[in-house]
C-alpha cells in the first residue's frame, strides 16, 4: 500500500472529502477512519468491497457484507466547510495549538 512515514495527514476523522481519482472520482463523502501510518483513509459510502464472513457468537448469520475499504489519501482533497469547495490545507499555529486553513478563502477547517 502506502509508503510508511512519520508525517501527520491533512485530513482528520469527519472532514467532508472529494475523490479525485480512480473509479469512484468525484464522489464525496466524510472520513471515517485515517491510517496515517500506511497514508490511508475509509470514506463513508466510497470504495466499497464486499466481504465474505461466516457465522460467529456475536454475527449468527453469517454471508455477503458490503463495507468501505481504505483509499489512499493523495487521491482525495478536503472540501472547505466555510467556502463549499475542494481545497488544499495549510498549517498554522497559534495561540500554541496546530491549526489547519484553507488555502482559499483563509478560513480555519477545524471546527
Amino acid at each position: 500500500m502506502g509508503a510508511t512515514s512519520n508525517q501527520r495527514l491533512k485530513i482528520k476523522k469527519g472532514d467532508n472529502v472529494l475523490v479525485l481519482s480512480g473509479k469512484e472520482k468525484g464522489k464525496k463523502g466524510k472520513v471515517i477512519a485515517t491510517f496515517p501510518r500506511d497514508n490511508l483513509v475509509k470514506i463513508e459510502g466510497v470504495n466499497i468491497i464486499k466481504k465474505h464472513a461466516k457465522p460467529t457468537q456475536k454475527v449468527k448469520q453469517g454471508g455477503i457484507r458490503e463495507m468501505e475499504a481504505a483509499i489512499d489519501v493523495s487521491k482525495v482533497k478536503i472540501i472547505c466547510p466555510a467556502c463549499n469547495e475542494p481545497t488544499k490545507i495549510t498549517r498554522k499555529v497559534e495561540e500554541g495549538y496546530r491549526i489547519r486553513e484553507c488555502k482559499k478563502c483563509g478560513e480555519i477547517v477545524d471546527k
